[in-house]
């Protein structure tokens, strides 16, 4: 005959579900008013800084077209009879435009030849007159005055910032070059960009900031450049309008 199951067993069984039924029940009226404690915001400038987007690495032939379009300052820089600084693209006898379609002679070595051929833009006093504490300012013809006042009150959002400061001239470029194309592609309208003002380069003068000022120039993606405020870097860096 099979076994009857122990009374004694279901019993326990019953009353330990009872105390577990009686605990849960205590439980829910000891926390019935009890209410979750606020989250109180960061203090102020104590933010978390976003990461910086590492660059990208520049591919060979993006710095073939750097080499034309950007060049770097130095020893092959052509100085003109006149005393006025030309640029080397391919040799110091011509100016290449930016798609490679033509050859334009030097114009005395006062004009260099914008990327897309189109503008000629002065080169004379670009580089010669920057001096450590001295304002850089460049815009395109279709930039209006009021849009220079704007930018050089820094009344445009900051919406993107690359610190060169301490590069030698090939990573600046390189970095310059990415930068421009990543706020462009995420729709940036103004950047600032640190350059340094170049006091330990001695009587060379500041060289990173004298190729900013040249490269900014020939980036037919920047419509204007000014030298920050004071708060903002003053003439170690610069806000930059790009194309829309």
């Amino acid at each position: 005959m099979p076994k009857k199951p122990s009374t004694q067993r279901s019993a326990a069984d019953d009353a330990a579900a009872d105390d577990a039924a009686a605990d849960a029940r205590d439980f829910r009226m000891a926390v019935q008013d009890v209410k979750p404690l606020a989250q109180a915001p960061p203090p102020a400038g104590l933010a978390k800084p976003k990461p910086h987007a590492r660059p990208r690495k520049t591919s060979a032939s993006a710095t073939g077209n750097l080499d034309e379009t950007m060049p770097l300052l130095g020893a092959r820089d052509v100085m003109a009879a006149d005393g006025a600084q030309s640029l080397p693209l391919r040799g110091a006898r011509d100016v290449i435009a930016a798609d490679g379609a033509q050859s334009l002679p030097l114009l005395g070595a006062r004009d260099v030849i914008a990327a897309d051929g189109a503008q000629s833009l002065p080169l004379l006093g670009a580089l010669d007159a920057v001096t450590a504490d001295g304002a850089l300012s460049f815009h395109r013809g279709d930039v209006r005055a009021q849009v220079m006042r704007r930018l050089r009150r820094g009344l445009y959002p900051i919406e993107g910032e690359l610190d060169l400061h301490g590069q030698n001239q090939a990573a600046a470029r390189n970095q310059l070059a990415d930068f421009i194309a990543r706020s462009r592609e995420g729709g940036c309208r103004c950047v600032r960009i640190i350059h340094g003002k170049g006091y330990r380069s001695g009587a060379r003068g500041p060289v990173l900031k004298a190729a900013v000022n040249l490269w900014l120039r020939r980036h037919m993606d920047v419509m204007a450049f000014v030298s920050a405020r004071a708060l903002d870097g003053g003439t170690g860096a610069v806000y930059v309008l790009l194309r829309g």
